[in-house]
This record gives C-alpha cells, structure tokens and sequence, in this order.
C-alpha cells in the first residue's frame, strides 16, 4: 500500500508541473507580446488588451498589440500544443520514443496539399485566403484513411508495426511529390520552401479561428482516452486483458493525433521536433502517466513554440527566420542530450 507521504509527495510535484509549465506559457506569451521592432512595455500590455485607456499612442500600441503580436503568439501558441499532444499520444500508442506528430505521413499530406495549391495558384471561390490551409487539412485526411487503409489491407489487426511502415512508405511517395513539384517550380519556389520551413508570420485572427476547433475537439479525444494510452503503453496484448478495445481506441487516438497534426501544418508549415523533444522533456519532469503528460505537453509546447517564434522574428531584424529552422536548432542538440541521459540511466 502507498505510503500518504508517498503520495502527498507525488500529488505536490505534479502541482508544481503545472504552475511551472503555466507560468513558462504565460511569461513566453508576455515576451512574445513585448519584444519585437517597436517595444510594448510589460504594463501596458494587460491594459492594451482590455482595452483600459485610449490615445494616440496607445492606439498604436493596440494596433500593433492585437492586430499583429497577439494573434502571431496565439498561433504559435495552438501550433505548439497540438504538435506536442499529438507527439505525446503518438509516442504511447506506437511505444515508439522517435515517434512524433509526422511518423505517418500526416505532414507530407498536408504540405503536398499545400505545395499543390502553391504550384498551381489554386483559390476556391469559397474559400479565398482559406484555400491553402483547407485543402492541407483536406489532404492530411485523406493521407491518414490511405495509411489505415492499407495497413488494415495487409493486417487486418492493423498492428502497430504495420502502421508505422505503411506510414512510412506514404511520406516517402509524398515526400518524392513534394521534390518533383519543387524542381519544376519557377517563380512558386521561394513561396513553397518558406512555407515548407514552418512560419506563423502574417496569418492574423482568421487562423487562430481555423486551428482553435481541431486543437479542441482532437485533445478531447486524446484526453478522454488517457487510460487507454495508459494500458497501451504496455502492449496491445496487455491492453486487451485489461478491458481495452484496442482496435476502437487505436483508430480513434490516431485519428485525433492526425487531425491535430493536419490542421497545425495546414495554417503554419512543417515545424519539426515539437512533438518529438517536448513529450520527452515533459516526461522526466512528470512521469508516464498520460492523464498528467499529455496537458502539460500542451501547455510547454505552447511556450517553446512562442519562444522559438520570437527567436525567428528578432534574431535578424528586420528579416526573419523560418520557425522550423530554430525548433531544429534547439530541437537536434536537446534531443541528443535526453537520449544521452536515458542511456546513462539505464547503464548505471
């Protein structure tokens, strides 16, 4: 039997987890919003947002505030935390720790979607400014039913094994689509690479409306499925002996991760290791528990993909970098140094 002690112990390091993680989110959301060409000091920044006072020069700092900076950091903001739920999720049903948001070839969907209507200049009347990230979203789903598809066509169990190489084989046909449309793109290219490269620049509140609902309705999914990931973890075999519906719970934990994921690269680019360091960062902080891991996921994803925004748009004034491009940068070397420290953690 746990000790109380044991588990007042446990209890206040998860709280901690959570204070931690919320104030590295609301501390990033304030740099995001203060720091850039024209500087918004930290006090007006609560004021400007609810609207407090009017004058000329606070119009100004509205306008930069909340037409430009707020909507730019709330989108990083829902791109981070639905990359990294979804790498978390991803990680625990395919017990697969180099798992991340991509391994199914979600992403090379949505970005041939993309590239698609780059190439071709496509815009639906009914959509407008909406055509590309729609068509992505479009695109990733019809990826994902292609994957399932086929892994229930060679087994029909759909064992994860076969999911993850089918996912596989799929980003490598996409991703040999994507270099052919590259190489046979003109004026298109500098427009197709820097949205490959990932950026939340000049989308505006259209956007962070486009992304809110599928960043709502998949973490819901995944949260309401946090047992069954719990039991996963431990095998497909195991799961079904402890009550599990594998095969429902696999679909729908796979479906929701997809949708995340889609709609993430649908509005900003492919952004790499979100999802793949932050899982494991979160982790070693709080434990396996998915119940725990997958909101606090959320919560640092979205810190660190504000951080790492704030970086791409200073770093070079007045240029910018793409975001991929920083989260690759800080990504690569911390991801080493945790593979590093689990492997000494074995060894000794």
């Amino acid at each position: 039997m746990q000790k109380p002690f044991t588990r007042t112990f446990s209890g206040n390091k998860k709280l901690i987890s959570y204070v931690a993680a919320s104030v590295f989110l609301l501390l990033a959301v304030f740099l995001g919003i203060a720091i850039g060409a024209v500087h918004v000091p930290f006090k007006n920044i609560v004021t400007i947002i609810f609207q407090i006072h009017h004058n000329n020069e606070a119009n100004l700092m509205t306008n930069i505030v909340m037409n430009i900076r707020l909507p730019r950091v709330i989108l990083a903001g829902l791109v981070g935390a639905s990359l990294a739920i979804a790498g978390a999720a991803f990680q625990g049903l395919l017990r697969n720790p180099l798992a991340d948001p991509y391994t199914l070839g979600v992403s090379s969907g949505a970005s041939v979607g993309a590239v698609v209507v780059l190439f071709f200049q496509i815009s639906l009347p009914f959509a407008g400014l909406f055509t590309l990230p729609l068509i992505s979203i479009v695109a990733s789903f019809i990826t994902i039913f292609l994957v399932l598809f086929f892994a229930r066509t060679i087994e029909p169990s759909m064992k994860v094994e076969t999911i993850i190489l089918t996912g596989i084989i799929f980003s490598s046909f996409l991703g040999a689509v994507l270099s052919l449309m590259i190489a046979l793109s003109g004026e298109e290219l500098r427009q197709i690479i820097g949205w490959l490269l990932g950026s939340v620049s000049m989308r505006g509140w259209s956007y962070v409306r486009l992304i809110l609902p599928f960043l709502m309705i998949g973490g819901l999914i995944l949260m309401m499925n946090v047992r069954e990931l719990n039991a996963m973890t431990f095998g497909e075999e195991r799961a079904k002996h402890l009550g599990v519906n594998v095969e429902k719970r696999k679909l729908a934990i796979l479906l929701a991760g997809s949708l995340l994921t889609g709609a993430a690269v649908a509005v900003s680019g492919t952004i790499g290791f979100v999802g793949l360091v932050i899982p494991h960062f979160v982790r070693i902080l709080s434990g396996p528990d998915h119940k725990h891991l997958l909101p606090l996921s959320m919560l640092v994803g979205a810190g660190f993909l504000i951080l790492a925004d704030l970086v791409a748009r200073t770093i070079i004034q007045p240029a910018e970098l793409p975001i991929g491009v920083i989260t690759a940068l800080i990504g690569a070397p911390a991801f080493a140094s945790i593979l590093v420290k689990r492997r000494m953690e074995r060894r000794g």
